[in-house]
């Protein structure tokens, strides 16, 4: 690593499109660095290393603690941004522009583009056409990886290790993109996993298949009691009513899981409790003050990984990457 460790080899220029691009040894490293942003928030609130450096958020979904979290890491590092996440409909897009050439455009201002879109695929899609790199801040129910490496470092961070673990994922598993990232990074490591939903949201196919042929040992459940009191880590997703059509499944289905104090009495003293955020009423508020309440944390977490991803990808001086 250069700049004073703020930096992982190997990264300048680099897309982060997909959780498959990192293997156990380039974690441990983003997740060095990432520590390492954290001691220099809390110390001095930042570094300097990408002054002069511009980033694109392009959210053409709504988001708040992504696209926040993605700004305050830019501006952390002494880089600028350029906030396109209100308004998409109204701009270009209406027009009939094409992702490609949205992209072409944005790279004529910025270093680097985050994005997010409602399609599977678009995120691909925007890296191929773009000359810089293009950071995918989630891709319809599709990936969601920054998110994934955020989780799985702030599993490390409260639990000390990977390795040995128990992951119960409860909730919409069929569309969270966040449960799908997290569950291809997880098959790296010898964990057990256990998946809580009900019939119409289980996780899809393809990625249980996924998880098994890499030898871990995985189960279904729509029972969140059952497996309450032997986890090390209950990781919740709401129910997504933007993926739904039919408003009345979503109705019936939104709060099929809630997680109270009371529930919370069977989990073990050494576990941690995860959420992506927003929640709706998947855990209760009074669960906030249990110290095994991790999800605030976590989004905390965010930020000094994307730091991380940013320092990373991006060169600290001079013109643009040869690489990118």
């Amino acid at each position: 690593m250069n700049e004073e460790g703020l930096r992982v080899a190997g990264m300048t220029g680099m897309d982060v499109l997909s959780v498959s691009q990192y293997e156990p040894a380039m974690l441990r490293e983003v997740f060095e660095v990432a520590q390492r942003m954290r001691s220099i928030v809390k110390e001095r609130g930042g570094a300097d290393i990408l002054r002069g450096r511009v980033l694109a958020a392009l959210f053409y979904e709504p988001s708040t603690r992504t696209s926040a979290s993605f700004i305050a890491a830019m501006q952390r590092l002494g880089g600028s941004v350029i906030p396109i996440t209100q308004g998409v409909q109204f701009s270009s897009v209406s027009k009939g522009e094409s992702l490609p050439d949205t992209i072409r455009t944005l790279e004529q201002y910025a270093d680097v583009i985050v994005l997010r879109h409602p399609e599977v695929g678009s995120a691909r899609e925007a890296a191929a056409a773009a000359s810089v790199p293009v950071i995918n801040a989630g891709d319809g129910s599709g990936e969601h990886p920054t998110q994934a490496l955020l989780d799985l470092f702030t599993i490390h961070d409260e639990l000390g290790r990977l390795d040995g673990l128990h992951v119960a994922m409860v909730g919409d598993l069929r569309f969270g993109r966040t449960v799908h990232s997290l569950t291809r990074l997880l098959a790296q490591f010898d964990v057990k996993l256990t998946f809580v939903s009900p019939e119409i949201l289980r996780l899809p196919l393809d990625l249980m298949n996924e998880a098994r042929d890499a030898g871990l040992a995985v189960r279904e459940t729509y029972n969140v009691a059952d497996v309450i009191g032997d986890v090390d880590v209950l990781y919740v997703t709401r129910v997504q009513k933007e993926r739904f059509t039919d408003l009345a499944q979503y109705e019936e289905l939104k709060s099929f899981y809630v997680i109270t104090p009371e529930l919370m009495k069977e989990a073990r003293d050494e576990m941690i409790v995860m959420h992506p955020l927003p929640r709706v009423g998947e855990i209760s508020p009074d669960v906030d003050s249990d110290p095994r309440a991790a999800y605030f944390r976590q989004v905390q977490n965010g930020m000094f990984v994307r730091m991380a991803l940013l320092a990373s990808v991006l060169p600290p001086h001079g013109g643009r990457s040869d690489e990118a």
